[in-house]
């Protein structure tokens, strides 16, 4: 790999506030993830998510697995500050992708008053995600980072 975009995919500083919004993506994406892998929180588990995403979502098997891989291992890998840079925009994207396939034909709002049908969501909480991952692209994954130490190490 270039030296160059190594140092920029592991770069990072001491900063309280990436270390925040690390901590605050992480511990909201947790639980959905744990839905997705272990059918914690009343969630569907791993079985139950794929079949969602093949038949309701139309995805074809790969994404569904590609999708579910992103956020889980992605969820664990903001928490831990782990290639914090890469795992934001491959989030980031994901986002975009739930955004343009499945919630925005809800609109905005999340259903927090249960007028929609049930698992219509809109892409109010979608776009929060998206912030924070542009503000951790641009700025890394700050204090207690895993990428401080993996990249002060080249």
């Amino acid at each position: 790999m270039n030296k160059k975009i190594k140092q920029w995919i592991l770069s990072t500083d001491n900063s309280w506030t990436a270390f925040i919004l690390r901590l605050t993506l992480g511990l909201v994406l947790f639980p959905h993830a744990a839905q997705k892998l272990f059918g914690w929180f009343d969630g569907p588990g791993l079985q139950g998510e794929i079949a969602y995403m093949t038949s309701h979502v139309n995805l074809p098997m790969f994404l569904a697995v590609s999708a579910i891989a992103v956020e889980c291992l992605g969820t664990f890998f903001i928490l831990l500050g782990f290639l914090t840079r890469l795992t934001s925009i491959a989030i980031f994207f994901l986002f975009i992708g739930m955004m343009v396939v499945d919630h925005a034909a809800h609109g905005f709002f999340m259903n927090w008053f249960g007028k929609m049908p049930a698992g219509a969501e809109g892409f109010e909480y979608h776009l929060l995600v998206l912030g924070i991952c542009l503000a951790l692209i641009l700025q890394g994954g700050g204090r207690y980072a895993l990428d401080k130490l993996w990249g002060s190490k080249s």
